[in-house]
């Protein structure tokens, strides 16, 4: 690949204003930017990519901007791949992590330390009764491949149903759960997997309102259960909202009537939380509280530590106890500087009224891009909930054909304007806006007006 060495453009070119904000970023004195870009393809491995065609440096970070070598601001609506929930360098999860790591790093699980279980007492507050131990570790699909293995041990059973279109992972095990082909690469994967239908309405191939098609969604559970394992299973996982996906999601009735079929299964339910959890989803604090169901696990990364690498396992002790047939260690599950920005994000959630700031800000946006859809014959679906939410855009809404190329252009066309969105799907036509949870109302209606702009110069 040769990098376009065209200068970045310094300001924005949008032709509406971009919001005010305080933070003066710190003059950058480290390598140019095609300098970077010479060692990353030189020295590192050549499956970590960069997502625009000219690859940018992004040098600083506050609450929902960012910053590259230039100086100039960024409103980030990916937040870090849905990761940065209070905001980058959020100055409360700041002074938390420093005092910590000026006082004590590192030093394990076999030793005692605060952090680990105010933090576990603090999750098992924000959950139903009952899940209330917690394991940590340091990523999402580490929390997915432990809850998988607990699963397992528990009922006694091995198949595990996974969703169609589901993203939980890349490491060995969890890539099979992983239902895209573009994760999955063509080497030997976990056994026992099976995966069902999606109960998302917009490409569904059952017919009906949302609801019809998802309980003809979790009756494909039961019918994937009947020919293609022994009959029992050991866990039935799902994200509330799919996040790789594109932020699909079925009716309300879905997960309580695929939990029930599951659990009639001898499965235990795992509710993957690596994105949907801790109040991005506005109304709720979990993805799975939207529709009443109670799982037996939750998975939980990327919000949770805002930035940090940290992930968590939650369940019931008889579950956990499982895990202590033999010995099971984490050497960097359970940091003291991990666990001190957990705690930190906990309070910020809180204390800055986030999760309500998600539901209003988030309704908001929303109706921002369906209102953008009656304009825009580009975007064919409009989806998600809070601050996760997806527009799918397509050449043709009768045949819902996806518009990979188009969705690249408007990626670059509100770049270049001073917005950077995310893309997901299996085929990369779906517009992943899914920001800081400290977004402001005015944020959002530059992003929206940007939006415009670039949906409209795409269209001609």
């Amino acid at each position: 690949m040769t990098l376009d060495t065209t200068p970045p453009k310094t300001a924005n070119t949008s032709t509406v204003p971009m919001p005010p904000c305080d933070h003066t970023p710190a003059p950058y004195h480290g390598p140019a930017r095609d300098a970077v870009f010479a060692l990353r393809q030189q020295f590192v491995n050549p499956a970590v990519f960069t997502l625009y065609r000219e690859p940018m440096l992004i040098v600083e970070g506050h609450m929902q901007w960012l910053f590259d070598e230039t100086g100039r601001r960024y409103l980030d609506l990916f937040a870090g791949i849905v990761t940065v929930s209070c905001g980058h360098c959020h100055p409360k999860v700041v002074a938390r992590v420093a005092e910590q790591i000026g006082r004590l790093q590192h030093a394990t699980t076999i030793y005692l330390h605060p952090n680990m279980p105010m933090l576990a007492e603090r999750l098992a507050a924000k959950l139903p009764d009952g899940l209330d131990v917690t394991y940590f570790v340091n990523s999402g699909s580490e929390a997915n491949d432990l809850a998988i293995n607990m699963a397992r041990l528990y009922t006694g059973h091995t198949d595990v149903i996974a969703v169609r279109n589901a993203y939980h992972g890349g490491s060995p095990s969890a890539m099979g759960l992983t239902s895209h082909h573009t994760w999955k690469f063509p080497i030997p994967g976990v056994v026992g997997v099976h995966h069902v239908v999606s109960p998302d309405p917009y490409r569904s191939p059952f017919r009906g309102s949302p609801e019809e098609i998802a309980t003809q969604s979790a009756e494909e559970i039961r019918q994937t259960i009947r020919f293609s394992t022994p009959g029992k299973i050991a866990a039935f996982i799902a994200e509330p909202i799919q996040g790789v996906g594109g932020a699909t999601a079925g009716a309300h009735n879905y997960l309580p009537e695929a939990y029930h079929i599951a659990r009639d299964h001898g499965g235990l339910c795992i509710a993957d939380e690596v994105q949907t959890g801790f109040g991005r989803t506005g109304d709720h604090y979990w993805g799975f509280e939207h529709s009443g169901a109670v799982p037996d696990i939750v998975t939980m990364a990327k919000g949770i530590g805002n930035g940090v690498p940290l992930a968590a396992v939650t369940t019931r002790r008889e579950i956990a106890e499982a895990l202590t047939q033999r010995i099971h260690f984490n050497t960097y599950g359970g940091n003291p500087v991990c666990m001190a920005a957990g705690l930190a994000v906990l309070d910020v959630i809180e204390e800055d009224g986030l999760q309500e700031n998600a539901r209003v800000v988030g309704n908001h946006l929303r109706r921002g891009l369906e209102t953008l859809a009656q304009r825009h014959r580009l975007i064919g679906d409009v989806r998600g909930s809070g601050l996760l939410l997806g527009a799918e855009l397509v050449t043709d809404r009768a045949a819902k054909t996806p518009a990979k190329a188009e969705t690249t252009a408007v990626l670059e066309a509100c770049r270049e304007m001073g917005v950077l969105v995310g893309k997901g799907g299996i085929d990369g036509n779906v517009l992943r806006i899914k920001p800081p949870m400290c977004i402001t109302q005015e944020d959002a209606n530059f992003a929206l007006d940007v939006l415009d702009q670039a949906l409209t110069a795409v269209a001609r």
